[in-house]
């Protein structure tokens, strides 16, 4: 049985009338660049993730740097970051003039350590940017806590959290802003690049706008240096018909992760992935860890499994990051997961057979490579 780790021709087939006449529209009207198409999608998915604005861009990593920017983030500034995240994180804040400054990671849930960031903030620190890693919220009480004290801004990366919660707060509602990525295996996924930033403050998100548009909101008007970095009206589109199936969608997943659970809670030679009390999980990845990793994923792809590893080395020992001078071993608990971290197929149309037989699979794989 052949299962990929993400399936998106089953979304399509959900989804393709209503694009048709979508794209239809799109075509008569020519508004390609924003326009109302990107206006309604923002208009939506700020109304769904319970915040005031939405402002798309045109990737998730714009998203990151122009909310770093709009917050005031730039030359020697420091941002903390957890070193098991995506580059894009860590890119983001080089590409905003700041310096990434890396803390560890939770060994259970693989999110930010909130110890260590207390550690790391000094007088250069200028936010804290926490990743929803998988699919869950960061300890976001705690590290708002630590932000107050210390007047840094909170801010977050939520391109892995659509529609995730944590004590019933949504994302931007504890941070000042959250930025995301509609990369097209995301819970809510484009087809093709695309990005926003969610806040409920005017003035960021009135900054972002600007950003996104060469400085402003008006034409032939540039108070400061911007960029071309705009949500296509097309993605807007498959994206404002997908919105209106993600709860349904995440709830799937949510269930797919318990089936995992049921069908792995006898492997003992596999840990299976926790969920932050008060989280509310929508499941982007599902992590297990285990030992011999790389043996069991080229065994479970012989078997036509299409696992993956989210991700293979934390952000701080890749060499774009080199200048900072980590080495190996600066932050243990993330390099010990990224050698045993493996991402389990999972969609909302996963079915119970299909998951049956990655179970069966994984079983078979850890015995012969132990």
């Amino acid at each position: 049985m052949l299962i990929p780790l993400v399936d998106l021709k089953l979304q399509h087939r959900q989804i393709a009338d209503e694009l048709r006449q979508g794209f239809a529209r799109l075509f008569e009207n020519t508004a390609f660049i924003l326009g109302e198409e990107v206006a309604s999608f923002e208009r939506e998915f700020a109304q769904f993730s319970g915040v005031k604005h939405c402002v798309g861009v045109a990737n998730g990593t714009d998203a990151l740097e122009m909310m770093l920017r709009a917050v005031g983030v730039g030359d020697r500034d420091e941002v903390i970051v957890p070193a098991n995240s995506f580059v894009a994180s860590a890119f983001a804040v080089i590409r905003a003039g700041a310096v990434p400054k890396f803390v560890d990671s939770d060994p259970e849930t693989h999110l930010i350590d909130v110890q260590a960031v207390a550690l790391q903030i000094t007088r250069r620190t200028k936010a804290i940017l926490a990743v929803h890693l998988y699919g869950q919220m960061a300890p976001m009480e705690d590290l708002k806590t630590l932000a107050d004290q210390t007047g840094v801004v909170l801010l977050e990366d939520a391109a892995q959290a659509h529609g995730a919660r944590r004590h019933n707060q949504g994302l931007a509602s504890v941070g000042l802003a959250a930025a995301t990525s509609f990369y097209p295996s995301k819970n809510l996924g484009g087809y093709g690049d695309g990005g926003a930033v969610l806040t409920n403050s005017d003035d960021l998100a009135a900054a972002v706008r600007a950003l996104r548009n060469y400085g402003s909101e008006l034409k032939y008007y540039h108070p400061r240096v911007g960029f071309n970095s705009r949500l296509d009206a097309i993605q807007a589109i498959v994206l404002s018909a997908k919105l209106k199936r993600l709860a349904t969608w995440n709830k799937a997943r949510r269930q797919a992760a318990r089936r995992y659970d049921q069908l792995l809670s006898g492997l003992d030679v596999v840990t299976l992935p926790v969920t932050l009390p008060g989280n509310e999980h929508v499941w982007h990845l599902y992590v297990v860890r285990l030992p011999y990793r790389d043996s069991v994923l080229r065994k479970l792809k012989e078997a036509g499994i299409s696992a993956a590893v989210h991700y293979p080395s934390p952000i701080h020992l890749h060499g774009a990051f080199q200048h900072l001078g980590h080495q190996r071993g600066a932050f243990p608990v993330a390099e010990a997961a990224a050698e045993q971290i493996l991402s389990l197929p999972l969609f909302p149309e996963i079915t119970v057979e299909q998951q049956a037989c990655v179970a069966s699979e994984l079983e078979r794989s850890s015995l012969k490579a132990s």
